[in-house]
C-alpha cells in the first residue's frame, strides 16, 4: 500500500530539543545520566572571573571530548557532525537546534592542554560511576599494552634528513646565511640510496648514508656557532636533540627515535608481525564479571609489567575510593605475589588448581578483546595528541568512552528484552484466546 501523507503543518514556535528526539536514544538516556556539574566545578578554577573574552560552556567542551572518542573522529570532524547531529547538541547541552559549528577544532586541543590529566582522570571517573554497581567487583584482570604514537618508522637516515630541514629552518627564521643549503645535494644522495638492491648499488649507498650524516653534523655545528646570542636559549634544547641523535649508535639503551617526539620509546613484545612498536606502555585494569574499565594509566618509561602495578592500583584507589581483593594477570607479571593485602595471581603449573580459581584464570582473558576495541574503535591504535600528557590523556578517555559505550549498549538491549516480552505475552493471550484461529493462520 502507499505510505500515509506527511503532516506538515507546524509544530509549534517553541519546541525544544528535548521534545522533539526520541527519549530512549542511548545518546539521550546518558545526557541525563551523567553529573555534568561535577565538571563545572571542577573545571571553573581554570578560568578567569573578570579577564578574557567569555569562553565555552564547560559541559559543551566535555561533550565534545567524549563523543570524539565515543565515535572515533579526529577534532575537526568532531565539531562538523556536531552542526548536523541533534542527538550531539542535546549531549552537549543544548535547548534548541545550532546549524553551526560549536567551536573551532583548536580550542579542544586548548581545552585538553587546560584541563590536564587530573581533568581527564575526573572523566574517567564519572564514566565508572555511571556504570553503577558493575564498577564496584572487588576481583580485577590487568594487562599492559604498547600506545604507538604517530611517527614513521625511525631509520638513521630519515632522522639526519629531518635535522637538516630543521637546521634550514631555523637559518631562515633568525636570518642566518648558511655556507651551503645542500637541497640538491641531498636530492642526489637520495638517489644513489634507492639503488642499493641494484648490483653494486649498496657501496654507493652506504657511503651516501654516511655523507647524509656529514652533511647534518655540519648544519648543526654552523648553525650553533651563527645563532644570535639572544635567540641561543630559544633553540638550545633543538640543537642539544640534533648532537644527541648524530652522536647515539646502534647499542645504546636510551635512544631518539624522532625529532617532533623525542620522548618516544622502542617496545618489542614478542609479536610476530610486529617485532618494534613504537609509543609508550597503557597499563589497564577492569572488573573481572562486569568488564568496566576501572583503571587505564600511561607509562613512558620501559618498565616491566609488575612494576606498573603500584601506580595502577594508586589510580584505582583514586578513582573507586576502594583496594581490590585479588588481581588476575598474565605470564607478563611474573614477579611479586602480593601488593600490600592484595594477591597478584599469574598462570602457572599447578596440580592442586581449585576450580574457582582455573575459572578466573580463563575470564581474565577477556581483557585481550577489550584491548583489541580501545584501539580500533576508541583511537588508541594510533596516537595523535602531543607529547607524554598526550599519551595519558588519549589512554584515559579511550577507557572512559569505552565505558561510556558499555551503558549505551545496556540500555539498547533493555529495549530489545522488553520488546520481545510483550511480543511473548501477546501471542500467549491470543493463543489462550483464539487457539484455533491462531493454528489456522500460522
Amino acid at each position: 500500500m502507499l505510505p500515509k501523507p506527511k503532516n506538515k503543518s507546524q509544530l509549534g514556535f517553541y519546541l525544544t530539543l528535548q521534545d522533539q528526539l526520541n527519549e530512549q536514544h542511548p545518546l539521550y538516556q546518558l545526557a541525563n545520566t551523567i553529573s555534568w556539574e561535577v565538571f563545572e566545578k571542577e573545571f571553573s578554577k581554570h578560568y578567569s572571573v573578570t579577564q578574557g573574552a567569555p569562553a565555552k560552556p564547560i559541559r559543551l567542551m566535555v561533550s565534545l571530548l567524549i563523543l570524539k572518542q565515543l565515535r572515533n573522529l579526529s577534532d575537526e570532524s568532531m565539531v562538523e557532525q556536531w552542526s548536523e547531529n541533534a542527538y550531539y547538541q542535546y549531549f552537549g547541552g543544548e535547548h534548541y537546534f545550532k546549524p553551526e559549528v560549536p567551536c573551532a577544532s583548536t580550542e579542544l586541543v586548548e581545552f585538553r592542554k587546560r584541563i590536564g590529566e587530573a581533568g581527564v582522570e575526573l572523566i574517567l571517573k564519572e564514566s565508572i560511576r555511571v556504570n553503577g554497581k558493575d564498577g564496584e567487583d572487588d576481583t580485577l584482570s590487568g594487562d599492559t599494552t604498547i600506545q604507538e604514537k604517530n611517527i614513521t618508522y625511525p631509520t638513521d637516515d630519515k632522522l639526519y634528513k629531518k635535522i637538516i630541514v630543521k637546521c634550514q629552518a631555523i637559518a631562515t627564521k633568525e636570518n642566518i646565511e648558511l655556507r651551503q643549503s645542500y637541497t640538491q645535494t641531498i636530492k642526489k644522495l637520495s638517489y644513489l640510496q634507492r639503488m642499493k638492491r641494484l648490483k653494486g648499488g649498496d657501496v654507493q649507498a652506504r657511503k651516501a648514508n654516511k655523507k647524509v650524516k656529514t652533511i647534518a653534523g655540519r648544519l648543526v655545528r654552523e648553525i650553533e656557532r651563527k645563532l644570535p646570542a639572544d635567540t641561543i636559549q630559544k633553540h638550545g634544547i633543538d640543537v642539544a636533540l640534533f648532537k644527541k641523535v648524530l652522536a647515539q649508535k646502534r647499542s645504546d639503551s636510551d635512544k631518539t627515535y624522532s625529532i617532533h617526539e623525542p620522548q618516544v620509546k622502542c617496545y618489542t613484545k614478542g609479536k610476530e608481525h610486529k617485532k618494534f612498536e613504537f609509543g609508550s606502555k597503557a597499563s589497564f585494569l577492569i572488573t573481572q564479571k562486569t568488564g568496566v574499565i576501572v583503571g587505564a594509566l600511561n607509562f613512558t618509561a620501559t618498565l616491566h609489567d609488575s612494576k606498573t602495578l603500584p601506580h595502577a592500583l594508586e589510580q584505582y584507589e583514586r578513582l573507586t575510593g576502594r583496594q581490590p581483593k585479588e588481581i588476575f594477570l598474565d605470564r607478563g607479571y611474573r614477579g611479586p605475589k602480593k601488593i600490600d593485602e592484595i594477591n597478584l595471581h599469574t598462570p602457572k603449573p599447578d596440580k592442586n588448581i581449585t576450580k574457582t580459581k582455573r575459572k578466573k584464570h580463563s575470564r581474565r582473558a577477556a581483557i585481550e578483546p577489550m584491548i583489541g576495541h580501545l584501539k580500533s574503535d576508541y583511537r588508541m591504535i594510533r596516537n595523535y595528541l602531543k607529547g607524554i600528557t598526550g599519551d595519558a590523556i588519549n589512554v584515559m578517555l579511550a577507557a572512559a568512552a569505552m565505558n561510556f559505550k558499555r551503558v549505551m549498549n545496556l540500555w539498547k538491549r533493555r529495549q530489545i528484552i522488553f520488546v520481545e516480552n510483550l511480543f511473548a505475552i501477546l501471542f500467549s493471550v491470543v493463543y489462550f484466546l483464539f487457539p484455533k484461529k491462531l493454528i489456522l493462520t500460522f
